[in-house]
């Protein structure tokens, strides 16, 4: 038992589908460097309920 041939469309829409899936991994990538690199400086801590001396002295 043989494979058919690819349609044509399915091969025009092969070389989009690769594009637009790079994009899609490079966007996902860009959106985990930003985490990894904000969780790693420290800006990651909850707020407070209440102000500390030195934010209330201000």
């Amino acid at each position: 038992m043989s494979f058919r041939e690819p349609h044509e469309l399915h091969k025009r829409r092969s070389g989009r589908n690769i594009g637009l899936g790079l994009v899609l991994a490079a966007f996902v990538a860009i959106v985990f460097g930003m985490t990894v690199v904000k969780v790693t400086r420290g800006d990651m801590e909850p707020p407070r309920a209440t102000p500390t001396p030195q934010e209330a002295g201000s």
